[in-house]
């Protein structure tokens, strides 16, 4: 394991390659985007200050010519697309950038950057077009292992009539007829799309930031092209200090993308499941490892999140039923123990490469135990009182574990539902203050909670029209209750029949 040393101890600079706007964002996208937030989230957690800076894409030879058989500006190409991606971004709960710049916006630098290049020896015009001169740099392909002289034109390295060498890439590109330019010293013309990493990147956080981030499709020529431009004009190095590749999402063995037409757009990922369900299935597996998102994996993703879930919403029907107080016992210092465990566990897992896969081992760890022991009261073989502090602090564990992946479990249930669960906790606390007391809560889990606490204290008293008339109203709010000899079943009512919502119990089968 290499230790993470950054350039300003306590800080951590990350730059991440971000989208082409041209088409609709699809699950391998929000594979890098999850990838990256968590990598921040992480950094975030273990008190590290993060400037994370994600570029858009805007100029690009797609962008044009999708522009061009549409018949639109590029503007607009760019601006449909990149809401699109903005929006889902935002629906997986991916934090947005601290800088979001835009290639577009930033040919200033890039034409100075240019310019130093060519008087440094290692780029040059040639018929309104300017190349890189990559046998000029002795350690180009340090980063790939791709090196000048077993490269040629074609496949991922770009032909150009007037090159010197088959590898040398493009820093500006000469105006064609409809497409968009620039006035520059060499004429009207274009950005290569290598130079507008470099140029923003350097902007924003300048030579030797901490983190440089992409898929691993960008590691030839994308990012080759940028250490060796960048490293060139600051005639200084590194570039970046740590290079951080997410692998590629599959579609039957091949990669998703735009460009093969096999890819899974999120927005109609989002109609058949939760966005948490989708963060995460992208999330589970580390990240370096290629992945297949179908739906059986977005099966399994749903059926451990419920697994979470019930672990919180069976904490929540305990936490009730103690009243907020607790005597302590085996049970909550088992329960502590496990905890302090689970979240040393986790946080080497992430250490260790950031390793989500084994982090989500140890939550799953924590979740047996929370389980275990709320089955215990909930079957009456423990007083809930002996639970507390540890269920508490168990819980807060698994909040903190799971908010580091982006997971938002009770949160991520529609707030129109949680909204009228709320208005019948205080409606049925105003009508039966003998079965409600306390404080409901905000989450949907801690307000059902709280509504089935009562209603256990009506069977209790075995007021069975009460309990009745109970499971009743919280089906009409959107919540089906069912009675099992092990305690009371809870669910969202789904309204498609197959979108997720948030089925978390207080006990489900």
């Amino acid at each position: 394991m290499e230790e993470f040393l950054t350039r300003e101890p306590g800080k951590a600079a990350i730059y991440v390659c971000g989208p082409t706007v041209y088409d609709v964002t699809h699950l391998g996208h929000m594979r890098a985007a999850v990838v990256f937030d968590v990598l921040r989230r992480y950094l975030e957690f273990r008190r590290y200050q993060v400037t994370h800076v994600q570029n858009v894409t805007d100029v690009e030879d797609k962008i044009i010519a999708r522009a061009q058989a549409e018949g639109v500006s590029t503007d607009a190409i760019t601006g449909r697309y990149l809401d699109d991606y903005q929006r889902v971004s935002r629906a997986l709960n991916v934090l947005p950038p601290h800088v979001e710049p835009r290639a577009s916006q930033h040919i200033p630098e890039m034409i100075e950057m240019i310019e130093r290049l060519i008087e440094r020896g290692y780029a040059y015009h040639a018929e309104g077009d300017v190349y890189f001169e990559v046998t000029k740099l002795p350690e180009y392909g340090k980063l790939s292992g791709q090196l000048p002289g077993e490269l040629r034109a074609g496949a991922r390295v770009e032909p150009g009539e007037f090159k010197r060498h088959p590898a040398d890439f493009a820093l500006w590109k000469r105006a064609k007829p409809g497409e968009p330019s620039w006035d520059s010293p060499w004429g009207k013309g274009r950005p290569g799309w290598h130079i507008e990493c470099s140029a923003m990147s350097l902007k924003y956080l300048g030579m030797g930031f901490d983190i440089h981030g992409g898929g691993d499709d960008l590691i030839f020529p994308h990012h080759e092209n940028e250490i060796a431009q960048s490293e060139a004009y600051a005639a200084t190095r590194p570039f970046a200090r740590y290079w951080v590749h997410n692998a590629m999402v599959m579609v039957h063995g091949e990669k998703m993308s735009k460009s093969l037409r096999n890819y899974i757009a999120v927005a109609d990922a989002l109609q058949r499941y939760s966005a948490d369900v989708i963060r995460y299935a992208l999330a589970a597996v580390h990240y370096r490892k290629p992945m297949e998102v179908d739906e059986a994996r977005l099966e399994d993703a749903a059926k451990a999140l419920g697994r979470l879930r019930i672990a919180l919403a069976s904490a929540g029907t305990v936490q009730a039923r103690a009243g907020g107080g607790g005597t302590g016992g085996p049970a909550s210092r088992a329960l502590q123990r496990a905890a302090e465990s689970a979240s040393a566990a986790f946080t080497a897992a992430m250490d260790e490469d950031l390793n989500t896969s084994a982090g989500l081992a140890s939550v799953f760890d924590l979740v047996a135990e929370v389980n275990r022991v709320t089955d215990q009261v909930l079957k009456g073989g423990t007083d809930a009182a002996e639970t507390m502090p540890g269920l508490q602090e168990a819980c807060d564990a698994l909040r903190v574990m799971t908010a580091i992946l982006g997971l938002r479990l009770e949160d991520a249930v529609d707030e129109e539902l949680a909204g009228r669960v709320r208005d019948l906790a205080a409606s049925l606390r105003q009508e039966a203050a003998q079965l409600f007391s306390g404080e409901p809560g905000r989450t949907l889990d801690e307000v059902v909670a709280f509504i089935l606490a009562g209603r256990e204290k009506a069977r209790g008293k075995r007021d069975f029209a009460t309990a009745d008339r109970i499971r009743k109203r919280m089906a009409e709010a959107g919540i089906l209750v069912e009675d099992l000899p092990t305690g009371p079943k809870w669910r969202v009512a789904s309204t498609d029949g197959r979108r997720p919502t948030a089925d978390a119990s207080g006990h489900r089968a």
